[in-house]
């Protein structure tokens, strides 16, 4: 009986040296683990997501197509003065011959006068630059030999297009001389035609004074020569 006693304290004895928990863990090497209570090898293996995931949040810069498309301004805008060895007269005959634009002005491929009344007309035209054409009509005021001013009334292209010259007096001593100021404004409807605004600076805009003077050469003759250090070419551009 006593043989029997003294097992059993040796019994409780060990239990009393085992863990609280309801199984015993023996670590190993290279995070395995082995479960007592099971007999059976486990795994640690990291979190995936936690180590997929920074511990602090990153946030990515985002912009919108909308966010995009206001960044962009659309709406161009190109000045230029200069003195020409023309009268004022000459040069507004050349700017209001609006039938005639199909043969100088740069890339225009028609312009064909629908009505026409005192100080006011109304044209077809079509300018074709690369890669696009446009057609659209052109509503031209006059004041002459001071203005000539023309607006694009239905373009598929442009939503905008406005173009004015202005005629003044030239240099004190050479009457046959006048001071020029062009303005063009345009818009295009998208964001895409848009891109096209620098081939239609570069191929239509900035040439434009000049294919007029070249035109008042044709028709009127030589320009009055100018001294160089009274000549004037002043340009501007947004």
């Amino acid at each position: 009986m006593a043989r029997g006693s003294r097992s059993l304290r040796r019994v409780a004895e060990c239990f009393r040296r085992l863990p609280t928990g309801a199984s015993r863990e023996i670590h190993t090497k290279n995070n395995v683990r082995y479960l007592s209570s099971c007999g059976i090898l486990m795994t640690r293996a990291p979190s995936l997501l936690g180590a997929a995931m920074p511990a602090r949040g990153v946030v990515l810069p985002a912009r919108s197509f909308f966010n995009l498309a206001d960044s962009f301004s659309k709406r161009k805008e190109y000045s230029e003065r200069r003195v020409i060895g023309y009268s004022m007269q000459e040069i507004y005959e050349v700017v209001a011959g609006v039938e005639n634009y199909r043969l100088f002005v740069p890339w225009c491929k028609k312009s064909d006068v629908v009505f026409k009344r005192a100080g006011f007309c109304k044209a077809k035209l079509t300018v074709g630059f690369p890669p696009v054409v446009e057609n659209y009509t052109s509503l031209v005021t006059t004041v002459r030999p001071h203005l000539v001013k023309a607006s694009c009334s239905d373009g598929k292209i442009f939503n905008h297009l406005e173009t004015v010259w202005r005629f003044s007096p030239g240099l004190p001593g050479y009457p046959r001389t006048c001071t020029v100021d062009f303005a063009i404004s345009f818009e295009f409807r998208s964001l895409i035609h848009s891109q096209l605004s620098h081939v239609f600076f570069d191929e239509v805009v900035k040439q434009m004074v000049s294919a007029f003077e070249r035109r008042a050469s044709k028709i009127h003759g030589a320009e009055t020569p100018i001294p160089r250090e009274l000549m004037f070419h002043e340009v501007h551009h947004t």
